[in-house]
Order: structure tokens, then sequence, then C-alpha cells
């Protein structure tokens, strides 16, 4: 195991921000932190950086309690944001690196090529302040990875971006997994997650909930999803018997069953009061998953504690 969270717990003004947490992160995978704002993603990931002290537990790196060699090995893009405004591109990259102990004659020539592949190449010599937000984050994701790190730390990477730069950030990250990184992130947009995990570990209210492959969790939850594309007002079909929740988006409804839900019953009382147009058993989507399986407090408190670009 390249990363183990051992029992690791924090509380802040007698509030249990993370409980007993235990998490084992193989070599070369893409591992996802999920939950709903406020489970203890942040303060998680903000424990295995050592910005936050678990209050118990252990977190070991390779086998061993991180020392001070630690970060040199690890890329971290915090949630929120933050760059030295009044540097050039150029530089910023070159200081971030030179705080991992990389010498500029080994990342200047990586520059070009970096920038080139997130549309920031004719900004180079300019300053950061130039740049739109959705930019500066571009920019700070260069920042984060550019020193090779072998463990890549990644909190909500995808909030903010459009859809087309957040393709380009999946494409690197798959890119970067291909040559051997491991990647840690954390987010509360399930389509990302499913789309990019191997591993996932959803938590709610800081204990851990789901642990294991996504392709091994989505088997545990069955074939318990239909989804129904039909012409009319559905809004019956929720309280049919059987249907434990629905979910409505632009072009199709999609169901959460019993197991011992009969899918031709539910077939036959809506297809004699709308037209049907396509109706599939599926596995559940990892966003129905978390709908069902995460439970939000609305008295819970925010995560709390200090950002930092490390």
């Amino acid at each position: 195991m390249l990363l183990q969270l051992k029992e690791i717990h924090k509380e802040f003004d007698g509030k249990v921000a993370v409980d007993k947490l235990s998490l084992d992160v193989e070599r070369g995978v893409i591992f996802g932190i999920i939950g709903p704002n406020g489970a203890g993603k942040t303060t998680t990931i903000r424990m295995v950086m050592d910005i936050t002290r678990p209050d118990s537990g252990e977190i070991l790196f390779d086998g061993k309690p991180a020392d001070s060699g630690f970060r040199d090995r690890v890329g971290y893009l915090p949630e929120e944001r933050g760059l030295y405004k009044k540097l050039t591109l150029e530089e910023v990259i070159v200081y971030m690196a030179e705080l991992k102990g990389v010498s500029p004659r080994v990342i200047k020539p990586k520059i070009n090529d970096w920038l080139e592949r997130v549309d920031l190449i004719d900004y180079r010599k300019k300053k950061v302040e130039e740049l739109s937000k959705g930019m500066q984050q571009k920019l700070q994701f260069v920042t984060t990875i550019i020193h090779e790190p072998e463990l890549l730390i990644l909190d909500e990477i995808f909030s903010g971006l459009d859809p087309i730069n957040m393709e380009k950030i999946k494409e690197i990250i798959l890119e970067l997994k291909r040559r051997g990184t491991t990647i840690l992130f954390s987010t509360h947009v399930m389509e990302q997650a499913e789309k990019l995990c191997d591993h996932i570990c959803m938590i709610s209210r800081g204990q851990k909930v789901i642990d294991g492959r996504l392709n091994d969790v989505k088997a545990q939850f069955g074939k318990n999803s239909i989804q129904i594309e039909i012409e009319g007002d559905g809004g019956f079909i929720s309280s049919l018997p059987g249907v434990k929740g629905m979910s409505e988006f632009n072009n199709y409804i999609e169901l959460r069953i019993d197991s011992s839900t009969d899918t031709n019953t539910i077939l036959k009382e809506v297809a004699n009061r709308v037209l049907v147009r396509r109706f599939d058993i599926v596995e559940p989507s990892l966003y129905d998953i978390f709908i069902d399986t995460a439970k939000i407090d609305p008295n819970q408190p925010a995560e709390t504690g200090e950002n930092h670009h490390v």
C-alpha cells in the first residue's frame, strides 16, 4: 500500500469531523473519496498532508510515518485555490517546483508542453492576475503535477471548470495514472468519480459508509435501477409500489426499486398511462448509490481548518 489511514479521528470544538476512518490506497490507482458537502473529505485530506493533525490514529506513506521528505513526493491541490498574482505563469511554476526540491534547469524545458496541454501557452510571460478564474485553476493544476509526484492529491478538482476543461483535466489524470502515478481525489460530482475511479470510499458525517473497488460496489447494490424514456407526465411513477426513489433528468427518468419488485408490473403500469420509448434495467449509477447511502445531516457543521497549497 502506498498510503494507509488507520482509524484517524478529528474533532473541532467537540464536533466530530472525521470518525476513526481507515483507508488503504494501493499504488497506481485512482482512489475517490466521495460524499456530501461537510462529510469530512477535506479534513481527511488535510490530515494526510499534515496541515491538520489527527486527534488519534496513524497515517502511513509507503509503510512508514510521513517524514519531512513526504511532501516532495506529493502533489497537492486544495479546494481553495491560491496563486501569487503578481508573478508570471513561468515564475509561479518554477517557484512551486523549487518548493518541491526541483531546480529551474529541470522544470523550464517542461513548461511549454504543459501550458500547451491546458491552453495557456500564450500566457507564459503574463502575470497570473491577467488570467480568468478558470485559467488560474488550470495553472495551479500544472504547478501541482509538473514535479512528477508519486502521489497526486486533488480536492474537488473539477469545481468551477467548464465541460471542455473538465475533459482536458480528466485526460491528463488518466495519462498520469498510466505512467504509474497514484491519484487520490475528493469530489461530490458523482459522474466524474464514476468515470475515473478504480476504488471509491464514501464518507458521511465523518464515517466510512462504502469502501471498495467501483465495480464491486456497483455489483453489491445489484441491478436495482430502471431507466425509462417516456412522452408525457411521469410524476405518478414515484408512487408506484416497489419504487424507492425517482430521479428526473432531461431525457429520461431513473428509478430505484426494491429487489423484490416485479419490473414487468412497473412497465405495464407506466405504459398504460404514457408512451414508453425506452425501458432498461441497469446497474445503479454512483449517483444513485450516493443518494441512497449518504445521509446528510442539516445540523452538521461545515468542515473547518486552514487552506494551503503544499
